[in-house]
C-alpha cells in the first residue's frame, strides 16, 4: 500500500510547482505587455499640448518606442549570456526599481520649446530623458522572462514561445482598452497614477519570477543546459530572413493604415483596427496549437495579395465598408503568413533572446521605412504596394511543379509586361480601353500571380515579379477621374484633382474635400477676376455669415487670424485694408495653395501672404494679446482632428488674443464626430457664450457644401446680427458632455453622439 501511495506524494509538489511557475510567469508577461502598450498613447498625449499636435510627434514617438524596444531586447540577450542564475535576476530588479523611482511619468522640466531645426532629434531626446528608463526596463521583460522560464526546468520550457502569445494578448487588450475604456473615463493624471501602480505590481510579479527561478532544482536546470548545448545555432542567412519576415508586416501595418486613412476614409480611431489585427496574428501563430494552421495561411496569402491588387485598381470611395474590410482582411492574412514563417523557423530555447532581437530589429526597419523614409521619398502612399510585393518574397522556398514549362516564365512575363504597359504611352482606343478596364487588367495579372503560387508552386521571385507588374498597372492606369497631382509631406498626403473638363480644381485628403475653385464657366470659358469662395466658405454659409457679421458690427477693417490655409479660400474673404494672418503647420500645403496652376485664391487676393509655419497651438500663443477681431479655427474640419486645438486651454489662448469685442469661429463640419458640444463646452469653461450654425441645406452642387460652425464671444453684441438670426442658435453647454482639456478628451464620445443622433 505504501509503495503505491509514495509516487503520488512525490509527484504532487512537482505538479503544483509547475502550475505556480506557469501562472506567475504568464501573469508577469501579460502585465508587462499591458503597461508597455498603454504607456505609448498615455505619454504621447501628455506631450501633445506642450509641444503641439503635429503628426511629427506621433511619428517620432513610434521611432522612439521601436528603437527602445530593440535596445531592451538586446539588453535581455546580453544579460542571458551570463550562466549564473543570480546575476540576471539581481541586475534586472535593480533596473526596475531604479525606473520606478522616476515615476510617475512626467515631461523633463529642463526642456523648453523645440528649436527651429533638428526638431525630431530634440523630441527623441525629450522622450529618452522623460520615460527612457521605465520603457527600456519594460521592453526587456518579454524575452528575459521567457529565458528565465526556460531555466526553471519547467516541462514547457523546451518551447517557451507560447508565452509570446500571452504578451501579445496583453498588448491587444491595452490597445483596445485605451481608446474605449481608459481615455473616456479617466484624466491623464489619473491614468498616470494607475500606470505607476501597475508598474509597482509588475515589480512584485517579476520578483516572484526571480525567486522561483533561483529556487528551481539544480538538476532540472542542468538538464536544460545539457539540452541547449546540443541545439544547432541559427545561420546568418536564417537571422537575416527573420529580420525580413518581421520587417515586411511591420512596415505593411503603417502603410495600410496610411492608405485607408488617406485614400479611403480619414475616420477617427481607424488606426486601431490594423494594429489590433497585427497583434492578433502574433497571438495566433505562437499558440501551441494555432487556430489557423500555417499551411492554410500560405495558401491564402497569394489570394490576399491578388485581393489588394483588385482593391487598389478599384479605388477607395465606392462601397466604403467593403474596401475598408477588404484591405484589413488581406493585411491580416499576409501578416499571418509572415509571422507564421517566423513561428515555424523559431530556434531552440537557447537562442530565444537572439531570435527576439532579430524580430525587434526587423520591426524597427519596417517601421522606419514606412513611417519616416517613405513620407520624404514618395509623393503618394507608394510604400503600400511596395511592401505588398515584398510580401511575396516571404514565402518559403519550394520545388516548382512543371519546371520545364515554368522556366520559360520570365520571357513570357516580359512580353506580357510590354503588351500591357506600352499602351499607357499611346493615345487612342487601345489606351482608353485599358484605362476603362484597369480593374480587370491589373486584377487578371494579380490572379495570375496567385495561380502561379497555388497551381504551379512557383518560385517566390516569379510571384514577386508578377505581383510587381500588377501593382504597377494600378498606378499606370489610375482609378481617379480627371488629372490628379499628389502633395505629400511629413504631415500627410493631399490630392489636387482637376475634374474632367477642367471646370474645378479640388483639394482632397482621402475622400474629404478641403477646398475647391472654379476655373471654367459652364460654357467652357475661363473664370476671370477675383475667385469666389466656395465649398464650406461660400458667402451664405456659416463662416461667410460670421465674417460678414463681425465686419458689419465693427464698421471698420478687421484684424483676423485664420488657423489653417488649405487651398487658400479664405484669402478671398478678406477685403482691402484688412489685416489677415494665417497659421499653417504644413509648408507643402502653402506652396500648393500659392501656385496659381493649382488655386488662384492667394495669388489673386493676398499675393503677399506669408503664413506663420508651425503648429498653431505653439505659434499662435506667441501672438500679442487683445488684438484680433476675429479668430477662425479651421484646422480640424476634416474627419480627423488635432485634439489639442479643441481643449479648454486652447480656447483660453484664443480668448486672450481677442480684441475687447472679438469672436472665435470654429468650423466643426465632420462626418464622424459630433464636435459642437465640445466647442460649446470649452467656450463656456472660458466664460464665453456660443451660437451654433447647423446648416442642413443638402447643397452639394458646384462644390458648395453645408457647414457646421460655432461662434463664441463674451457678449451677444459682439457677434452682431448673428445673435438675432434664426439660422444661429444660442447654445448652452451640455452638462452630459465633459469639457475637453489638455488632461482629458473623449473621441469615442463624440463618435457615439454622431452615430446616435446622425446629422441632427
Amino acid at each position: 500500500m505504501d509503495s503505491i501511495v509514495q509516487p503520488a506524494a512525490t509527484e504532487q509538489p512537482s505538479s503544483s510547482r509547475n502550475r505556480l511557475l506557469l501562472t506567475v510567469y504568464t501573469a508577469a508577461i501579460f502585465v508587462s505587455a499591458l503597461l508597455l502598450f498603454s504607456v505609448q498613447p498615455l505619454f504621447t498625449k501628455m506631450v501633445l499640448p506642450r509641444l503641439g499636435g503635429s503628426p511629427a510627434v506621433w511619428s517620432v514617438a513610434m521611432v522612439f518606442f521601436q528603437s527602445l524596444l530593440l535596445a531592451g531586447y538586446a539588453y535581455a540577450h546580453l544579460l542571458m549570456q551570463i550562466r549564473n542564475r543570480v546575476v540576471p535576476v539581481v541586475v534586472h530588479l535593480v533596473l526596475l526599481i531604479a525606473a520606478f523611482a522616476t515615476l510617475p511619468l512626467s515631461i523633463a522640466s529642463a526642456y523648453g520649446e523645440p528649436p527651429a531645426s533638428g526638431y525630431a532629434f530634440w523630441l527623441l531626446g525629450l522622450f529618452v530623458i522623460s520615460i527612457g528608463l521605465p520603457f527600456f526596463a519594460l521592453a526587456a521583460n518579454n524575452p528575459l522572462l521567457q529565458a528565465w522560464f526556460v531555466r526553471t526546468g519547467h516541462p514547457d520550457g523546451r518551447d517557451p514561445y507560447f508565452l509570446y502569445a500571452s504578451s501579445n494578448i496583453g498588448s491587444f487588450l491595452a490597445l483596445l482598452s485605451y481608446p474605449f475604456l481608459l481615455e473616456p473615463i479617466f484624466t491623464l493624471h489619473t491614468q498616470n497614477r494607475l500606470w505607476t501602480g501597475g508598474y509597482g505590481v509588475l515589480i512584485l510579479l517579476i520578483s516572484a519570477c526571480g525567486v522561483l527561478l533561483l529556487r528551481s532544482p539544480k538538476l532540472a536546470v542542468a538538464d536544460v543546459q545539457a539540452e541547449e548545448a546540443n541545439a544547432p545555432a541559427p545561420t546568418v542567412v536564417t537571422r537575416l530572413r527573420w529580420i525580413f519576415l518581421a520587417a515586411v508586416p511591420s512596415g505593411l501595418l503603417i502603410a495600410v493604415t496610411a492608405h485607408i486613412s488617406t485614400d479611403v476614409a480619414a475616420a477617427p480611431l481607424l488606426w486601431v483596427l490594423p494594429l489590433s489585427l497585427y497583434l492578433l496574428t502574433w497571438v495566433v501563430v505562437f499558440q501551441s496549437r494555432p487556430l489557423l494552421p500555417h499551411k492554410w495561411m500560405l495558401m491564402l496569402q497569394p489570394v490576399a495579395i491578388a485581393g489588394i491588387i483588385f482593391l487598389l485598381a478599384f479605388g477607395g470611395e465606392q462601397n466604403l465598408l467593403l474596401t475598408l474590410g477588404g484591405h484589413q482582411l488581406c493585411f491580416f492574412v499576409i501578416a499571418m503568413a509572415c509571422h507564421g514563417e517566423l513561428a515555424r523557423t523559431r530556434p531552440a530555447a537557447k537562442y530565444l533572446t537572439g531570435f527576439y532581437v532579430a524580430l525587434s530589429f526587423g520591426g524597427m526597419v519596417g517601421g522606419l521605412f514606412a513611417g519616416l523614409v517613405a513620407p520624404f521619398t514618395f509623393s503618394w502612399i507608394a510604400e503600400y504596394p511596395i511592401l505588398v510585393a515584398l510580401a511575396a518574397l516571404c514565402r518559403p522556398s519550394v520545388n516548382e511543379r512543371l519546371a520545364g514549362i515554368v522556366r520559360w516564365y520570365w520571357l513570357a512575363l516580359a512580353v506580357l509586361a510590354a503588351a500591357l504597359v506600352v499602351p499607357s504611352y499611346m493615345t487612342g482606343d487601345i489606351s482608353t480601353w485599358f484605362g476603362d478596364h484597369r480593374v480587370w487588367v491589373a486584377g487578371a495579372v494579380g490572379v495570375l500571380a496567385a495561380l502561379l503560387a497555388l497551381a504551379l508552386n512557383a518560385d517566390r521571385w516569379k510571384i514577386f515579379a508578377t505581383v510587381a507588374l500588377a501593382l504597377a498597372l494600378t498606378r499606370i492606369y489610375p482609378a481617379d477621374e480627371g488629372r490628379v497631382t499628389t502633395v505629400r509631406s511629413f504631415f500627410g498626403v493631399h490630392k489636387i484633382v482637376v475634374t474632367p473638363g477642367g471646370y474645378f480644381h479640388v483639394l482632397m485628403h482621402g475622400t474629404t474635400i478641403h477646398g475647391a475653385e472654379r476655373f471654367l464657366n459652364n460654357d467652357g470659358t475661363p473664370v476671370t477676376g477675383r475667385p469666389e469662395p466656395i465649398t464650406y466658405y461660400h458667402k451664405d454659409g456659416g463662416i461667410g455669415q460670421a465674417i460678414s457679421a463681425i465686419r458689419e458690427r465693427k464698421g471698420a477693417p478687421l484684424k483676423v487670424a485664420a488657423i489653417g490655409v488649405g487651398s487658400g479660400t479664405l484669402a478671398c474673404a478678406a477685403e482691402p485694408g484688412e489685416d489677415w494672418k494665417f497659421f499653417e503647420i504644413d509648408q507643402s500645403m502653402v506652396d500648393a495653395a500659392r501656385d496659381p496652376k493649382n488655386f488662384r485664391y492667394i495669388s489673386s487676393c493676398l499675393p503677399d501672404l506669408k503664413p506663420v509655419i508651425g503648429d498653431a497651438r505653439l505659434t499662435f500663443a506667441r501672438e500679442p494679446d487683445g488684438v484680433y477681431d476675429l479668430i477662425i479655427v479651421d484646422a480640424y474640419s476634416s474627419d480627423a482632428i488635432p485634439i489639442h486645438l479643441a481643449t479648454e486651454e486652447a480656447m483660453k489662448i484664443y480668448k486672450d488674443k481677442l480684441a475687447p469685442h472679438g469672436a472665435v469661429v470654429m468650423h466643426v463640419s465632420n462626418r464622424h464626430l459630433d464636435l459642437e458640444p465640445v466647442v460649446v463646452g470649452i467656450a463656456d469653461a472660458n466664460d464665453l457664450k456660443s451660437w451654433v450654425y447647423d446648416e442642413d441645406s443638402g447643397r452639394d452642387a458646384d462644390y458648395i457644401f453645408s457647414t457646421d460652425v460655432v461662434i463664441s464671444a463674451r457678449e451677444a453684441d459682439d457677434v452682431g446680427k448673428l445673435a438675432s438670426s434664426k439660422q444661429w442658435e444660442e447654445t448652452d453647454a451640455d452638462e452630459k458632455v465633459r469639457v475637453w482639456t489638455d488632461d482629458y478628451s473623449n473621441i469615442l464620445g463624440a463618435l457615439y453622439r454622431r452615430l446616435r443622433y446622425g446629422e441632427q
